[in-house]
């Protein structure tokens, strides 16, 4: 199984990915990791990405997602999936794939980019990623986790879900 943690920047992806990773004994992977050097310099410099722009980033992450399963292998991946049909990109294909919906509202978000270092996306991006958001419905099957609660909570509810 393929568990991708989706959300805004500063929703808890990595941090929960990691975690969340390390208690199923699986492994994690970030991203952010698979975006052109176009993209993390476009963030870089305060500009939002397009549609153009991500459409390569989520075919290598779908990518990554068939090796992995094709290989056997559970893993936590961290991708945004800010609109359905990006969701649905990623997921092309593949049947052993859950989404879990990182959400939390603009003033916590927003906190929490501005006490983050070093990383390349800003926070005026954050106004930019919600106008882009198109929230799961609950047809879509997306677990949703409110990222107000600890990280051990946030991680425990997921388990728990995803076990069940």
């Amino acid at each position: 199984m393929i568990v991708i943690l989706m959300g805004v920047s500063g929703s808890g992806k990595s941090l929960i990915g990691k975690q969340l990773a390390a208690a199923l004994n699986w492994s994690f992977y970030e991203g952010d990791d698979y975006h052109s050097q176009h993209n993390i310099e476009k963030m870089s410099q305060g500009n939002a990405l397009t549609d153009a722009d991500r459409a390569p980033w989520l075919d290598a992450l779908n990518k990554l997602i068939g090796e992995l399963l094709t290989q056997g292998e559970a893993a936590v991946l961290s991708c945004s999936a800010l609109k359905r049909a990006y969701r649905e990109r990623l997921v092309a294909g593949h049947d052993d794939v859950r989404m879990v919906y990182l959400r939390g509202s603009y003033a916590l978000i927003r906190k929490r980019l501005e006490a983050r270092q070093g990383h390349y996306m800003k926070t005026d991006l954050l106004a930019s990623q919600f106008r882009t958001l198109e929230e799961p419905k609950p047809s879509e099957g997306v677990l949703a986790v409110d990222v107000s609660q600890t990280p051990q909570i946030i991680v425990e509810k997921i388990k728990r879900e995803l076990m069940s």
